[in-house]
C-alpha cells in the first residue's frame, strides 16, 4: 500500500470531518502487518498542508508535523518506496495518456510511484480513477 497525505492530514486533524474514521484506519494500519509505503511526496505535502495557516485552522510547527513524520517511518511495517529511473518513465506515459496538469500532477507522481512498485494507493481522493494502471482504494468509504 502506497499512502496518499490527505489520509495522514485527517487523522491528525481532529477538525477534520474524516478525522475519527482516518485516526482508526491510520492507527490499525500501522499495527498490522502489511507493508505501508510513505513516499518523500507523501510526507512533504503532509508537512506542507498541516503546517499552512490558510489551509489549516490550528496548524502545527514544522516541529510538530515532522515528529508525526518521523514517529511514522519508525513504525516496523513503513517503508519509503524509492523513486527511480523507471518512475520517472512510467510517471511521463501517464501525463501523456490521461493530460494531467497542474494540482493533479503530485497525484500522478504517486500513481507512477505505486505502478512501480506494484502498490494499491490509499487515498480519499477519488482523482486516482483517471489513472490506467493503478489500483486504488478509499480506506474511509
Amino acid at each position: 500500500m502506497l499512502v496518499d497525505a490527505n489520509l495522514l492530514l485527517y487523522a491528525v486533524n481532529d477538525a477534520a470531518p474524516q478525522h475519527d474514521a482516518a485516526r482508526a484506519w491510520w492507527e490499525a494500519t500501522l499495527n498490522g502487518s502489511s507493508r505501508v509505503g510513505l513516499p518523500w511526496q507523501t510526507i512533504g505535502a503532509f508537512v506542507r498542508i498541516v503546517t499552512h495557516p490558510r489551509v489549516i485552522r490550528r496548524p502545527l510547527t514544522a516541529e510538530d508535523a515532522w515528529g508525526y513524520a518521523a514517529e511514522w517511518l519508525d513504525v516496523d511495517v513503513v517503508w519509503m518506496p524509492p523513486a527511480t529511473e523507471r518512475t520517472a518513465a512510467v510517471l511521463g506515459a501517464l501525463l501523456r495518456r490521461t493530460g494531467v496538469t497542474g494540482n493533479l500532477v503530485p497525484d500522478a507522481q504517486l500513481a507512477a510511484l505505486a505502478i512501480e512498485h506494484g502498490l494499491v494507493v490509499a487515498s480519499a481522493d477519488s482523482d486516482f480513477a483517471q489513472f490506467p494502471d493503478v489500483r486504488w482504494t478509499n480506506p474511509l468509504q
